[in-house]
């Protein structure tokens, strides 16, 4: 078993830095699913639709990378005891910013307009290059102890998977800008990898390696897994950059697709013996390691059962796959993760601020945990419905899109409630005497 973690929370940053970055990120949620409800139902459930694609950058780029940022923000000097210096002057840019990148790049897909993407590619460099540059030399300031935990060896190396999904990503869009001609295929398979695995995945490994066991109570990773991890699945996505044969590289997607299933099979084990199993957001971690796991099983069949399977399902599984990573292995844990962190920042701020002998509100006070069960399940509903999508696109679309909306928003008013509570309660602390009143 790995030691517990000193956390540095004297070195957190302000509230107004975190908040700025993750208080928007669930509205994206909610309009990628109305996105995906209201348009155009053209080629689904291909996973290249034009469609599937802007839903895809809106979640991931609206959603999920703004909250995975802020959590960076905040990591870094908490877990690594490294300020990330110029987070302050960064944060206010992120949401606005990633929401304007995800809107270039749907115009681009939905409308054919080229000047979509090279809005988005601009803005990508510009944005995505200030966080990569003033996260770099936060991370190597990072002195990593003779056996480091699997949490500061992410933090130590996330500039590379985040560099190389922006790099990957930008050579995209320019090829759709036709700015120049690239092997769509070769750089799509790379950017799809180093984006689900090398990015989400890890990041989420890496975080939940410190937040499961601290919030939910599970055993402590082993050894192991704090030796092999990230770095593994890093070099295993540098080796695809070399040209391999069809036939080598399925080997070595399936090593890489048992490998996840490995990870994602021990962290169930570890969930189902977690001491806080009554807590809301508990279900939306164990949905999230089955989900990696099913996605990982899925790819195998896709890799070496092809010719068993129909046209049908060969579009469905690719489907399925993009489900199963992006909403069960990605928007499942940040749900999790903001239903619990945003109350213990809102309560750590609340005591440093709080005069001795007052009573600080706990965090169960600042979000019931009622409120986050019915959260917690919409979400779930959300990605059943959106799986049953390939049964019937045109209806499941609509009912898929409209449900994960709902859970989302359900989520975001949960966090203006929230803030409005930190609000209320701080300005009874700095101004006592009118609060009386």
């Amino acid at each position: 078993m790995s030691a517990p973690k000193i956390l540095n929370y004297e070195l957190a940053p302000s509230p107004a830095t975190i908040f700025g970055c993750l208080l928007p990120a669930p509205w994206l949620g909610v309009a990628a699913g109305l996105l995906l409800a209201f348009g155009p139902e053209a080629g689904l459930p291909n996973r290249f639709s034009p469609l599937v694609l802007a839903v895809t950058h809106v979640l991931v780029l609206g959603m999920l990378a703004p909250i995975m940022v802020g959590a960076l923000f905040q990591l870094f000097p908490v877990v690594a005891g490294q300020v990330v210096r110029s987070a302050k002057w960064i944060a206010p840019f992120v949401a606005l910013g990633s929401t304007a990148i995800a809107a270039g790049l749907s115009v681009g897909f939905l409308a054919g307009d080229r000047q979509g993407f090279s809005v988005a590619a601009w803005l990508a460099v510009f944005l995505y290059g200030a966080i990569v540059l003033a996260l770099a030399p936060a991370a190597w300031r990072i002195v990593l102890p003779s056996q480091p935990d699997a949490s500061l060896k992410t933090l130590r190396g996330i500039v590379l998977p985040l560099s190389m999904v922006i790099g990957l990503g930008v050579v995209l869009a320019g090829a759709f800008a036709a700015w120049w001609q690239v092997d769509i295929a070769y750089f799509l398979r790379l950017h799809v990898a180093w984006g689900l695995v090398g990015w989400i995945a890890c990041l989420v490994l890496g975080v939940a390696s410190t937040v499961v066991p601290m919030f939910w109570q599970t055993n402590r990773p082993s050894l192991t897994w704090h030796r092999r991890l990230p770095w593994d699945l890093w070099l295993g996505l540098l080796l695809l950059f070399v040209p391999l044969s069809e036939r080598l590289l399925d080997g070595f997607l399936s090593a890489l697709a048992l490998f996840v299933m490995a990870l994602a099979l021990v962290s169930m084990r570890a969930l189902l013996g977690a001491k806080r199993r009554f807590d809301p957001a508990w279900v939306l971690w164990l949905v999230c390691a089955m989900s990696w796991a099913s996605a990982a099983g899925l790819l195998l069949i896709l890799l070496h059962l092809t010719s068993y399977l129909s046209s049908e399902w060969q579009s469905v599984l690719p489907w399925w796959i993009g489900v199963l990573c992006l909403v069960g292995g990605a928007v499942m844990p940040v749900n999790a993760m903001l239903g619990k962190i945003i109350p213990f920042l809102i309560f750590l701020h609340l005591r440093r601020q709080t005069p001795m002998g007052q009573r600080v509100p706990s965090m169960q006070v600042i979000l019931p945990p009622t409120r986050l069960r019915w959260q917690a399940c919409s979400a779930v509903l959300a990605l059943l419905c959106l799986l049953c999508l390939p049964i019937a696109p045109i209806h499941w679309k609509f009912i898929g899109g409209i449900v994960f909306a709902f859970s989302q928003a359900m989520l975001a008013v949960m966090l203006l409630m929230s803030l409005a509570r930190y609000r209320r309660e701080l300005r009874r602390v700095l101004f006592p005497s009118k609060t009386s009143t």
